[in-house]
């Protein structure tokens, strides 16, 4: 089976899970626990199948390829694993609606868009402290979405329109617990990150990463003051959210955001 085809499979069977699961969540009656299963086994193969196209675009003679699109993808492949292990014993599966298509587009990114920036193999401390980097983001980004979905859900109760969609959402107080769920393994695993890039990276604040550092250090006390307040004070619904939102756009910018400026726009 050829690169290509691979990809192209991949792709569809990310869009036709996502757009199994938003049939599911517009239609009435409740899906039976088989209907609830299939598209996540379709998501599954997509992710094995997108896993093999990481390889293949990933891993080189000259090191490893975290070109900016080819980190997007790899990104969407962890967000998207995230989210499927995720929704086998949690009810969130409404945010795969979003996540999975999103993956199939990030494969057409990759396949597409040239992206070269090569990392030297070997470095095994500074692949422990990428891999933590990008499993704290990928959790975070679920959170995010949670967060969103949420927001929308007290939209519509605060303005009695309970109807449509948001009835085959899960109750309010459960949304929010498995949002600080997220948060809490997202904030540990951020955590783990920055420390071990504080050990192993030698000069952390060098101008190439001292914007990443600085807004890394921003989204991880947001994040620590929002569990902090939920903690002490019971922060919860807006609060929550904004606070959510706030932490994850500083973290986006600070891996994405400063990876766009430096690699597609500056071409450094």
């Amino acid at each position: 089976m050829t690169y290509t085809l691979i990809s192209v499979i991949a792709v569809l069977c990310y869009l036709a899970a996502g757009l199994i699961l938003g049939r599911q969540l517009i239609k009435k009656p409740a899906p039976t626990t088989g209907k609830k299963l299939a598209p996540l086994l379709l998501g599954f193969f997509a992710v094995g199948l997108h896993a093999g196209i990481l390889l293949h675009n990933l891993f080189g003679v000259a090191g490893i390829n975290f070109g900016f699109f080819h980190a997007v993808s790899l990104l969407s492949w962890l967000i998207a694993l995230l989210f499927l292990v995720t929704a086998l014993t949690k009810p969130v599966e409404n945010l795969g609606i979003a996540i999975l298509p999103l993956a199939g587009i990030a494969i057409i990114l990759e396949s597409t868009i040239p992206s070269d920036h090569f990392l030297s193999t070997g470095a095994r401390h500074l692949e422990i402290h990428i891999l933590l980097s990008f499993t704290a983001y990928s959790m975070l980004s679920i959170a995010a979405l949670q967060a969103l979905l949420l927001a929308i859900q007290e939209h519509h109760l605060h303005n009695k329109h309970p109807g449509g969609f948001i009835r085959a959402l899960p109750p309010l107080q459960t949304m929010e617990s498995l949002l600080f769920q997220m948060i809490t393994l997202g904030f540990i695993l951020q955590s783990l990150s920055l420390i071990t890039g504080f050990i192993y990276i030698d000069d952390i604040f060098a101008q190439h990463l001292v914007h990443k550092t600085i807004l890394s250090l921003l989204a991880w006390l947001v994040f620590a003051i929002l569990l902090w307040g939920r903690w002490r004070y019971g922060w919860r619904g807006r609060t929550a959210i904004r606070w959510t939102l706030g932490g994850f756009s500083a973290l986006a910018l600070s891996y994405l955001g400063s990876k766009w400026v430096l690699e597609i726009l500056l071409e450094k």
